[in-house]
């Protein structure tokens, strides 16, 4: 007799429809898994057998063949195995033939019976909801990940005999709940506050230009200074995700793997790769392609510390997903594409020893010095809408506390950012952009409202080769959103003198 039952792969966050076909007749014993599935999805004939004997089922002791549909689709993980144990029972009888249709399955199975989760639990539930499947059955452990799909009917399972008894109509599925909860203030908030900063308000001024437009920052200063610190402290002025963003990086860390928490993923996240990481590691990739560190920074940060001890051809990668906003991955089998709009913060040293050009004798040669600077190419840095110094705090700033309070504080910076942001949702609302750091030159011309002396200015820039055509279109995007913290105003020549001197530091404008 043959079944069919509906279960879900993952082709990057996309999941695919699979149908496992189980054929079971008369014959010498055996069971067959065949349809392009790699070792985990073999090594599922001996989780299936084992599960349904410990459950108190029969295993036919008949010819079996079990075929995940398309054929040509490879096929990773054990996410199938609670389907082909649907399978096997619809099959040889042991469930209602009927019971396993317009039902999608998905789970891992355990040598004991019980279903156990999977990684992209929330993508395969998008799945069936856009197959139009009437349940959707799932571990305990990940229904709630599952139900944050408005418009799906899903099911809670324990174990396969609970299963079975569900498929049967012995007894109803659990409705798990739907863990949504208001967005609220303290979503953003960590320990991590401005108010910690002492000495560098002109980099805490970069941080909040970064913020609120969504620009590329890069901080070099002398080792001790406090850049990671000010780059660990810029989630803490971003806005809390949107429900529909919030669900795209739920989606992201449950393929990964990361998604722990059964509600939605409100706070920004935040990636600080360590130098020493593959170029697979951090644009994404691998046979079966998953996200790189640019995907799990996705509506986020991705922090490069030490960016010059990065490889360079990992840096050079970076290239295409800070112009797209995007990675595809191409392999043989097919093709996954990876959302990447993340805001980078990097900092380096300016030289090895850490103190080239700040009051502090250099050490290294000029033989190290070139080669340093030429560690960090002229593409990469031009990438870059901002470029700040973080120099050494002057003593006056380490007073007691209260004594010397920060300028600005994340709850105040938060404020500014989320009003220059209602700035910017305004001002793109019929461009299919959100942010004026993906703005392209024509945009910013029609909606931008840039005034006549901001664009002599810019031309005066560039006629004085002080910036490259790329850099020119992110100087007036840096301009655009400094008139944006200062409430929506034109863009004036002040606003782009300001945004050369964060570009070009040794421009006298």
């Amino acid at each position: 007799m043959l079944a069919r039952v509906t279960t879900f792969a993952l082709e990057g966050l996309q999941p695919i429809p699979v149908t496992v076909e189980v054929d079971v007749r008369p014959g010498l014993p055996a069971f067959t898994i065949v349809g392009l599935g790699d070792a985990a999805v073999r090594e599922s004939r001996e989780r299936v057998r084992a599960a349904l004997l410990n459950s108190g089922f029969e295993f036919p002791l008949r010819r079996i063949v079990a075929n995940l549909a398309p054929a040509s689709l490879r096929k990773a993980g054990p996410g199938f195995d609670a389907a082909l144990a649907a399978g096997v029972l619809a099959a040889s009888e042991q469930v209602p033939l009927l019971s396993v249709e317009n039902t999608g399955i998905y789970g891992e199975l355990s040598l004991g019976g019980e279903i156990k989760s999977c990684r992209g639990t929330l993508s395969a539930a998008e799945g069936a909801r856009e197959m139009g499947l009437s349940r959707f059955l799932v571990a305990d452990e990940r229904a709630s990940e599952a139900a944050l799909v408005r418009g799906l009917n899903v099911g809670s399972v324990r174990d396969l005999r609970e299963l079975a008894e569900v498929l049967a109509g012995e007894r109803e599925h659990r409705i798990p709940d739907r863990h949504v909860h208001a967005v609220s203030q303290t979503d953003t908030q960590t320990e991590l506050d401005l108010s910690d900063v002492r000495g560098q308000d002109e980099v805490v001024r970069a941080l909040l230009i970064a913020a609120a437009g969504g620009h590329n920052l890069l901080m070099e200063g002398p080792p001790g200074v406090g850049k990671t610190m000010l780059a660990r402290r810029l989630p803490s002025l971003l806005p809390p995700l949107s429900e529909e963003e919030a669900l795209q990086v739920t989606r992201i860390q449950s393929v990964a793997g990361l998604h722990v928490d059964p509600s939605l993923v409100f706070r920004r996240p935040f990636r600080a790769p360590h130098h020493s990481v593959s170029m697979v590691g951090l644009i994404g990739g691998g046979g079966i392609p998953l996200p790189g560190e640019v995907t799990m920074a996705h509506r986020g940060v991705l922090f490069l510390d030490e960016l010059s001890e990065f490889p360079r051809n990992v840096l050079e990668a970076l290239r295409q997903p800070l112009e797209d906003g995007a990675v595809t991955i191409v392999r043989v089998g097919g093709r996954a594409e990876f959302p990447a709009r993340f805001c980078l913060v990097a900092a380096t040293n300016p030289c090895p020893c850490g103190h080239a050009g700040h009051g502090t004798r250099c050490t290294c040669d000029p033989l190290t010095l070139e080669r340093h600077a030429r560690r960090l190419s002229g593409p990469i840095i031009d990438r870059f809408d901002i470029l700040a110094t973080a120099r050494r705090p002057e003593a006056d700033h380490f007073r007691a506390e209260g004594e010397a309070p920060s300028s600005l504080t994340s709850e105040q910076g938060r404020d500014l950012v989320a009003k220059a942001r209602e700035c910017q949702l305004v001002r793109w609302g019929c461009e299919p952009i959100e942010l004026n750091s993906e703005a392209s030159e024509r945009q910013l011309r029609q909606h931008g409202s840039v005034s006549s002396r901001a664009q002599e200015q810019l031309e005066a820039a560039y006629s004085r080769n002080l910036i490259s055509p790329r850099g020119r279109l992110r100087v007036l995007r840096v301009a655009r959103t400094i008139a944006d913290l200062a409430g929506g105003a034109p863009v004036e020549a002040e606003h782009v003198i300001h945004a050369l001197g964060l570009r070009v530091r040794t421009a006298s404008v």
